[in-house]
């Protein structure tokens, strides 16, 4: 058993890679014509290495956050509750508890914990503006190897 921590990912930048000429950019029709641009070394298109796919927890934490912020309908998320906690998620959802003045909340930390294999309680610190809350479930790993969640709960942090 071991108890895990972790920040969410930041995700990865998309930008053009350094060095690139765009004929139909201003400032490259202002290069002359018969002298062509070439640079002091050849130029390699960025490459982002190639990551592993989110953990469950990041990606429950996410569907939960979208939910209980009333970004997403509670219905969005069906398929991936089970048990009682659709009806637990359905009555907190209707408070927006995880919503302060307006600001949409996000992300601090996320940790887990694996009381036996194919099961997950997870702890998220989410914040809004000045305000954190904290937000609980629990992840069991179906028969057919799908995860889903069986409780949820928001409390509010004390500052």
């Amino acid at each position: 058993m071991q108890k895990v921590m972790t920040r969410p990912r930041s995700r990865p930048v998309t930008t053009r890679p350094p060095g690139r000429t765009d004929p139909r950019h201003p400032s490259a029709a202002r290069t002359p014509r018969s002298a062509p641009r070439t640079p002091a070394r050849p130029v390699r298109p960025l490459r982002t290495p190639p990551q592993p796919p989110p953990h469950p927890t990041e990606l429950f934490t996410e569907r939960l956050l979208l939910v209980l912020s009333g970004q997403k309908p509670v219905h969005w998320a069906a398929r991936h509750i089970a048990h009682t906690a659709f009806d637990d998620l359905t009555r907190l959802a209707e408070q927006t508890p995880l919503t302060v003045n307006g600001r949409r909340p996000t992300i601090h930390r996320i940790g887990h914990y694996e009381p036996r294999p194919g099961v997950y309680e997870v702890f998220a610190r989410i914040g809004a503006g000045p305000a954190l809350r904290a937000l609980a479930f629990r992840l069991h790993l179906g028969a057919d190897q799908r995860w889903r969640c069986t409780a949820v709960e928001v409390g509010a942090s004390a500052r």
